[in-house]
């Protein structure tokens, strides 16, 4: 039998290798409009995490959240900002630009940190001051050499560093937050799905068969890496937690440049660098913070 902190990394791994392989998935879905996509993902997700509810007995906590007012708005706030972070990638991989999209989940925990700095008003030590600043540089290198705003990279990481801050205020599991955020949505996708229907241009089943069994699955893709990455979190630290999610911007990259042969220039290349060199300070720091931490405890017990 797997340790509780072994099984919590192959949880994780799985988690955000899911989300590393997201590109090459949806590659295969450009034929097919972004808000359909969206469309399905969504459909499919909350009926999947219906069915995993409904089998674990989960209705209790889920009605708990549906019944406060406070909880509700939050989560409806949260399934704005992921269907538009969804909807912004699924756009970039049909653009060819998961090049950018990677950046922005690679300078998300970045964002994260300002985010947590203002609504949070948590403090910022030397190691998180200086990684954003060099995150700014890089973004700015790239403005500067190629004349244009980064906008999905800035999207991408803007709408997920707010997910994520919001999700933090809500007092939910991933389990029932995500339904609870795709049940929302659910009677728009399904009413625009079923228009799609009537006027004769829903691609869900007029495509081949394995565009349908692409958009079905979509909703499994959704749901399982969500609750693997809330399985792994219970199980382990937070400094290991912190570096996994590190795999999936640097999967999109390696997937833009060796599968999909997207275009890699050198302003891009110091850009990133800047990126890079920020995550290594940020993740110094994270580190020296948790020993830290646990030093303290130490004494105290």
């Amino acid at each position: 039998m797997l340790s509780q902190q072994k099984l919590g990394l192959v949880y994780g791994l799985t988690a955000y290798t899911i989300w590393g392989l997201f590109p090459w998935y949806f590659h295969f879905l450009t034929h097919v409009n972004p808000w359909q996509v969206l469309t399905q993902r969504i459909i499919w997700s909350f009926l999947l995490v219906s069915v995993i509810a409904l089998f674990i007995r989960h209705g209790s906590l889920i009605k708990a959240a549906i019944n406060q007012r406070k909880i509700l708005l939050g989560l409806l706030l949260s399934s704005l900002l992921i269907a538009a972070n969804w909807l912004i990638f699924i756009w970039a991989v049909g653009q060819g630009r998961v090049v950018e999209s990677s950046l922005g989940y690679f300078i998300t925990p970045l964002v994260s940190v300002v985010l947590a700095r203002f609504f949070l008003k948590e403090s910022l030590d030397s190691y998180r001051l200086t990684a954003c600043l060099l995150a700014v540089m890089g973004v700015c290198w790239l403005v500067l050499q190629l004349g244009v705003v980064p906008w999905v990279s800035i999207s991408l990481a803007v709408t997920f560093g707010f997910y994520g801050l919001v999700r933090k205020k809500v007092p939910v599991d991933s389990l029932t937050g995500l339904l609870v955020e795709t049940g929302l949505l659910f009677p728009f996708a399904f009413t625009w799905f079923l228009w799609l229907e009537w006027q004769g241009q829903s691609q869900l089943f007029s495509e081949n068969v394995q565009t349908t069994f692409l958009l079905i699955f979509s909703g499994v893709l959704t749901a399982a890496p969500l609750l693997l990455f809330a399985s792994a979190a219970n199980r382990l630290s937070l400094t290991a937690v912190g570096f996994m999610m590190y795999i999936n911007p640097t999967m999109q990259f390696l997937t833009a440049i060796y599968l999909l042969k997207e275009p890699f220039n050198h302003q891009q290349l110091i850009a990133f660098m800047f990126i890079w060199i920020a995550l290594v300070v940020f993740s110094i720091g994270a580190v020296r913070q948790q020993n830290a931490k646990n030093q303290r405890l130490t004494v105290t017990d």
